[in-house]
C-alpha cells in the first residue's frame, strides 16, 4: 500500500469549538465567520495571489478529532435517522480511510494582518483548530452540476424546528456590540436541530448546551421548539 504525507497549509480558526452543532453541511448557516490562518511555510501573498478574484472557494482538510479512531466501511448518515447503513463512500462521514473532507465556503476576503496572513471566510462547517490540507477556487461552470442526482440527500434538509430567546438571553446578545449577526448565528444553527437522530426520534423535552465563540449556549426543546434560556461568556 503506497503512503503519503500531507502537510497542513494552515488552520481554522471557527466559532464551533466542539463538534456538537457544527452543521453537517457548509453554507446551511451562513452567519457562521471563521478565519483561515496560514502556517509558516504558507504565510506569504504569493499563495493567494489572485484568489480575491472569486467569491467561493474549496477547502481539504482533515478531521484531526477524529482521525486516530480509524475508519469504517459501513456508517449510518444522521440524514437517514441513523438507523440505515450505507457505504462510507456514499457518504460525507468523518470515519474515512485518509480522514480527508471537503468544504465549499464563502471568501470574504484576504488578510494580512502583523505579519500575518488570513482567508476570511463565512458559511464553515468546520471546527476550530481544523488543518487545511489544500485551498483551490470554485468554479461555477464546473462545479455546479445542475442535472446531479444525490440519491438520500437530494434536497435541503428541511426543519420546522423554531427558535425563540428568553428575555435574559436577549438582554445578553443586546450587549455583544461586537457581534451583531450573534441572533441570527444562533437561530439558524438551532433550526438545523443538532440533537443526535436518537433524540430527535423521541421527540422527548431536553435541554442542551453548546459553546459558539466564547459563548456558553444553554436552550431547551420541547417538540420542535427550541427556547434560548441562557447565554454567558466562557
Amino acid at each position: 500500500m503506497s503512503e503519503y504525507q500531507l502537510t497542513a497549509v494552515g488552520h481554522i480558526q471557527s466559532p464551533y469549538k466542539q463538534k456538537f452543532a457544527i452543521p453537517r453541511q457548509p453554507r446551511l448557516v451562513p452567519e457562521a465567520k471563521a478565519k483561515l490562518v496560514f502556517s509558516s511555510d504558507f504565510n506569504r501573498e504569493e499563495f493567494v495571489r489572485g484568489l480575491d478574484e472569486f467569491s467561493h472557494i474549496w477547502l481539504l482538510f482533515r478531521f484531526h478529532e477524529t482521525a486516530d479512531k480509524g475508519y469504517s466501511a459501513m456508517v449510518r448518515p444522521p440524514r437517514l435517522g441513523g438507523n440505515e447503513r450505507k457505504g462510507v463512500f456514499a457518504t460525507r462521514a468523518t470515519f474515512r480511510p485518509n480522514a480527508i473532507g471537503m468544504s465549499a465556503v464563502k471568501l470574504e476576503g484576504i488578510e494580512y494582518k502583523n505579519g500575518q496572513l488570513s482567508l476570511l471566510l463565512s458559511g464553515i462547517d468546520l471546527l476550530d483548530g481544523t488543518p487545511i490540507l489544500d485551498i483551490k477556487p470554485y468554479l461555477p461552470y464546473s462545479d455546479a452540476m445542475t442535472d446531479a442526482t444525490a440519491g438520500f440527500a437530494d434536497t435541503r434538509p428541511e426543519t420546522d424546528m423554531s427558535v425563540e430567546f428568553s428575555e435574559e438571553a436577549l438582554a445578553f446578545i443586546e450587549k455583544q456590540t461586537e457581534q451583531p449577526e450573534l441572533k441570527a448565528f444562533i437561530s439558524n444553527v438551532l433550526k438545523q436541530d443538532p440533537r443526535p437522530a436518537y433524540k430527535k426520534q423521541r421527540d422527548s423535552e431536553q435541554s442542551y448546551g453548546m459553546t459558539l465563540y466564547d459563548f456558553n449556549i444553554r436552550w431547551h426543546v420541547q417538540d420542535n421548539h427550541n427556547t434560548v434560556t441562557s447565554i454567558e461568556k466562557c
